[in-house]
């Protein structure tokens, strides 16, 4: 038993010391966690504030806005100045362009001026005063160009103002085929609106029968454009169509097609063409001058060459009239001689045709009345 009770009495020695040096180190992380510094407590929020609100005083965007933005709108008044560049639709006419700059250079001097603030009120004076110019400069043009289309539309325009109005014609036909003379009758219906024509020329004599050729299409500036030309004779009716949008002529002959050239005209009314032509300009056909123009007939095409012969007097069963004559000879062997009288009193209608066959055979048509279509 003493033995057991010294034991305990060891032991409660031997914990002492460890009692003490626990309650020294509870102590000293207590003195040590009071001395720690006061860098690591949490922001003071009103010394944050504080300190930014200087930060944010600093902020010179005022002051910027009143440095250059000021001066910076002189660059705008010299694009107005180079907006007279419209005078380059004046270089056809040179005096509108000279004019331009001579205006523009009248600015100028409000833009020379020292202080920027009337520099910038003068310039939306300037901007205000330019238009006018401009205006004036962009009016010119316009103008100018006006002359040649007046001059081109009425020579354009002219043979369209030459074509007759609607008439009916007859004729007194004199003939001869295989040294036989006869006698015939013809009538030549004209009609047109201003936008079609159609022309029927009509021969008959006893015991002959009758020969119709028809003519009818289009009215243009350029005069007649035919669509479709026939020529029946008894039993037998041939057809020449003017293909335009193929640009060819095809024919009911079965014979091969043809190249529609411009101005081309039939057999019936190139007769007409020729006195739109002249009437239209009687100055420009004058006696020596030629008019060249594709011809089609029922089965081919060929081109044409018309001499002015000058004026004549022409005999006629409706009275003795002042005609232009004009000829066209023959270029090939088979080539058929025509000669026309247009006369002046009536629209320049022909009022005599001759044609003439190679192996001399020939009809003679004479105006012998005017009527109403």
């Amino acid at each position: 038993m003493a033995a057991g009770g010294a034991q305990d009495t060891s032991n409660s020695h031997s914990s002492r010391p460890l009692l003490v040096l626990g309650l020294g180190v509870v102590l000293a992380h207590l003195v040590a966690l009071q001395q720690l510094p006061a860098v690591l407590a949490p922001p003071d929020l009103a010394q944050t504030r504080t300190f930014t609100t200087r930060s944010i005083v600093v902020q010179p965007p005022p002051a910027p806005v009143a440095v250059a933005p000021e001066p910076a709108p002189p660059p705008p008044p010299p694009p107005p100045r180079r907006k007279p560049r419209p005078a380059p639709m004046a270089d056809a006419p040179p005096a509108p362009a000279a004019e331009a700059p001579v205006a523009m250079a009248a600015p100028e001097p409000p833009a020379a001026e020292p202080s920027p603030e009337p520099a910038v009120a003068a310039a939306p004076q300037e901007a205000a005063s330019q238009p006018a110019p401009a205006a004036q400069a962009a009016s010119a043009p316009e103008a100018a160009p006006a002359a040649p289309p007046a001059s081109a539309t009425a020579s354009a325009n002219a043979l369209a103002l030459g074509i007759p109005g609607s008439v009916r014609l007859k004729y007194t036909l004199t003939g001869e085929a295989k040294q036989q003379t006869y006698h015939a009758m013809g009538e030549l219906l004209w009609l047109q609106d201003g936008k079609t024509y159609d022309a029927q020329l009509e021969y008959s004599a006893f015991l002959i029968g009758s020969r119709v050729r028809t003519s009818s299409g289009k009215l243009s500036e350029r005069g007649l454009e035919p669509a479709r030309f026939s020529d029946k004779w008894r039993k037998r009716d041939l057809a020449a169509h003017f293909e335009r949008d193929k640009g060819i002529v095809s024919f009911s002959a079965n014979t091969p097609s043809a190249p529609l050239l411009p101005d081309a005209q039939d057999q019936l009314s190139v007769l007409l063409q020729l006195s739109a032509m002249v009437a239209g300009d009687p100055a420009r056909y004058g006696a020596g001058s030629s008019v060249t123009l594709p011809v089609v007939g029922p089965r081919d095409a060929d081109v044409w060459t018309f001499t002015i012969q000058g004026e004549e007097l022409a005999y006629l069963p409706y009275d003795n009239l002042q005609a232009v004559k004009l000829t066209r000879n023959p270029r090939k062997e088979f080539d058929q001689k025509v000669e026309a009288w247009l006369a002046p009193s009536l629209a320049y209608m022909p009022v005599r045709v001759r044609i003439t066959q190679p192996n001399g055979d020939f009809v003679d048509q004479l105006l012998r009345s005017v009527d109403s279509p």
